[in-house]
């Protein structure tokens, strides 16, 4: 219905074989993301609307001086509405400096699955993160009250100890999965079903109303291999819709 965007954030809406639209891509035409940087996406899904949301390719956050990056990010579904927010990973140089705020707003009778994951350092480089600053929150709001709120936060003091089991036990790749919608018993029991034979370390647990699930890999790419997996078999099985792996992703 309406659509907003400015330098460097461009949204597509790819098209196959005259098909109705089925997904958003958001695209960084800038190529990454810098110290100071400031980059807000806001998605509304109107009563009754389908949609899934990703990104053309993972997004890189470079080393800063001193100047913290800023995404943000606000997911709206309205009643009856079915949103998925599925990125691709964002990608944490050593010395990077990022602060990410997901904002979501769901109502009664809506449907919401949101992804969010981060890659520390570059692999094929073999890149450690020494350094930085890491903040990573959500803010869940159900018909106006707030039912779940989460913060992970790496500075320069923590990274030295990231490897201990207490913390991320050695794993590089991190990931949260959110989930809104009807039967959530059924859903929670289906993912905790499926745990055992993804590619990372994962468990979920049900908060407010909510399913939350998390992973962790050593490798980014064990990481993607099981959210395809649960996100393929998800949306197969339990929830229609937008609910699946986005086309971008294989491309």
């Amino acid at each position: 219905m309406d659509v907003y965007q400015t330098s460097p954030i461009r949204v597509l809406f790819p098209r196959t074989a005259g098909t109705r639209v089925q997904e958003a891509v958001l695209v960084n035409t800038s190529g990454g993301i810098a110290g100071g940087d400031r980059l807000e996406s806001s998605v509304t899904a109107m009563n009754s609307a389908s949609i899934a949301v990703t990104t053309q390719a993972a997004e890189k956050v470079y080393r800063a001086i001193n100047e913290s990056a800023h995404i943000t990010t606000i997911l709206r579904a309205c009643d009856a509405a079915k949103l998925a927010w599925l990125p691709q990973e964002t990608i944490v140089f050593n010395r990077a400096r990022v602060c990410r705020r997901t904002q979501i707003e769901v109502s009664s009778g809506s449907e919401l699955l949101a992804l969010e994951w981060l890659v520390l350092g570059r692999a094929a480089h073999k890149e450690n993160v020494s350094s930085g600053n890491i903040t990573d929150s959500w803010r869940v709001v159900k018909d106006g009250r707030l039912v779940w709120a989460d913060t992970f936060r790496a500075t320069d003091d923590v990274f030295p100890h990231l490897s201990r089991k207490a913390l991320l036990s050695d794993c590089t790749a991190v990931a949260t999965l959110l989930y809104f919608g009807p039967d959530p018993e059924e859903r929670l029991q289906f993912v905790r079903n499926l745990a055992p034979s993804l590619e990372c370390q994962s468990a979920a647990t049900s908060v407010g109303g909510l399913m939350v699930v998390r992973f962790a890999a050593k490798v980014s790419c064990d990481l993607r291999s099981a959210l395809r997996n649960l996100l393929q078999q998800f949306g197969n099985q339990l929830a229609p819709g937008p609910f699946r792996v986005p086309k971008m992703w294989s491309c």
